[in-house]
């Protein structure tokens, strides 16, 4: 276990040890029996999420590159999950639920009409996925099995099923729908459009070898103009898709934890630049700090969601209750690496005594209401550590872009690229 002390370091070495024990709560408090990441330290502990367990593949991988645990280790981890997934975990169309049991794979309801498939987690799951098929490349038994499994399961998943064409009224339909359940059908009805978290559900689903969606459902379905564009500034910087204020910094973390926006554009935008100027313009807003938080400045900045003092929310410029999550920035660290690391050495040196514990920065603070919280929520921990390695060596993201489907998906939706290498 990784030591909650908070001591001196080079901000190389704090790197690391912010990577090295965010790591440990996907390899340590994995479930024994699964080995998926468990929703949060403080929640029933056979209680998995899908997401945030294709962020821990990612954590894994990174942690063989870094010295944590051996390549060896590592596949022998990921194939146990992997099996689990494909052997004993209910999926739904091919698409896995938000919560299942880590021991038994059986669906944990995520609501009352929530008991399905939930494609954004599956996409998140297969974000994962993939970026570990590209990294475990070796021929020997267990990563040719790391791969296999990867690929089947990848080409199990129905995202054409997720359009709804199924539903009376819905036949011509090009967005996705977030959930399907085998008792309730589609009456979540949560259709997903942009922008938020959600784009790498759409990517993969026009990349799909197997039931793919139309290139159309980008433009059509997601990145509706009227829903989409912004074209604002806030504190001098240009936001151009995405709500005022840009919403909660997870939206600029969870698609982009393997799918690189660097270099490429669609009809709207650079993402790495609008990622970029998100986070900085909540930077800007602690800043300037309207409603008079406590701690609030150029060091205390990220706003998204977590727990709080009262429960938990979405937390953004917009909706903002004086509570600060360390992932925002850390997550922001390829966008804005001067002010992430900044902001990391003033959380670990001045608030680590209560802020640092055995799996490094606990999931929020409020400082107006003295508060600090004291779990861990895996959804939130997840993109930490490859998003930190993306800064340092793009890793995930050079492994993720590396798949045959991925280049030829952008093309067909029109996004323009660099020369392929």
């Amino acid at each position: 276990m990784v030591s909650a002390t908070s001591y001196a370091m080079s901000d190389e070495q704090l790197l690391t040890s912010v990577q090295e024990a965010t790591f440990r709560y996907f390899w340590d408090f994995g479930h024994p029996v699964s080995g998926l990441a468990r929703e949060g330290l403080l929640h029933d502990r056979d209680m998995c999420t899908t997401g945030a367990s294709g962020f821990g593949l990612m954590n894994i991988i990174v942690a063989v590159e870094r010295g944590f645990v051996t390549r060896a280790e590592a596949a022998e981890r990921i194939l146990k999950i992997l099996i689990f997934l494909n052997e004993e975990a209910s999926r739904y169309h091919g698409a896995w639920s938000h919560w299942l049991n880590g021991a038994t794979g059986e669906t944990i309801p995520f609501s009352q009409y929530d008991d399905g498939g939930d494609v954004v987690e599956t996409a998140y799951l297969i974000q994962g996925m993939l970026t570990v098929r590209q990294y475990f490349n070796a021929d020997d038994t267990v990563e040719t099995e790391i791969r296999n499994k990867v690929t089947k399961m990848w080409q199990d998943v129905d995202w054409y099923w997720y359009l709804r064409r199924s539903d009376p009224g819905y036949v011509d339909s090009e967005t996705l729908y977030w959930h399907w359940s085998p008792n309730y059908g589609w009456a979540m009805n949560m259709p997903i459009i942009g922008y938020n978290e959600c784009m790498i559900a759409y990517l993969l689903a026009i990349a799909s070898p197997t039931h793919p969606i139309p290139p159309s459902c980008y433009y059509n379905g997601w990145a509706r103009e009227s829903w989409y564009a912004n074209g604002n500034n806030y504190y001098g910087y240009h936001q151009w898709v995405g709500p005022p204020y840009g919403g909660p910094l997870f939206f600029t973390h969870c698609s982009y934890v393997g799918f690189d926006p660097r270099n490429k554009s669609d009809n709207y935008c650079n993402y790495f630049d609008n990622s970029r100027n998100i986070s900085l313009i909540h930077r800007a807003y602690c800043i300037d700090n309207p409603n008079n938080f406590t701690g609030y400045n150029a060091l205390v900045w990220g706003l998204t969601f977590s727990t709080n003092p009262w429960g938990g929310d979405d937390h953004s410029p917009t909706n903002d209750n004086g509570t600060i999550t360390p992932t925002a920035a850390l997550g922001a660290m390829p966008y804005t690496p001067a002010e992430s690391i900044a902001t990391l050495k003033y959380f670990y040196h001045v608030y680590g005594d209560r802020l640092w514990g055995a799996f490094g920065f606990r999931d929020a603070f409020n400082l107006t209401e003295n508060w600090f919280s004291d779990t861990y929520l895996a959804i939130n921990h997840g993109t930490t550590v490859p998003m930190i390695e993306n800064y340092r060596t793009q890793l995930c993201w050079n492994l993720f872009m590396a798949n045959p489907e991925i280049r030829p998906m952008l093309e067909a939706i029109g996004w323009k690229l660099p020369p392929p290498i």
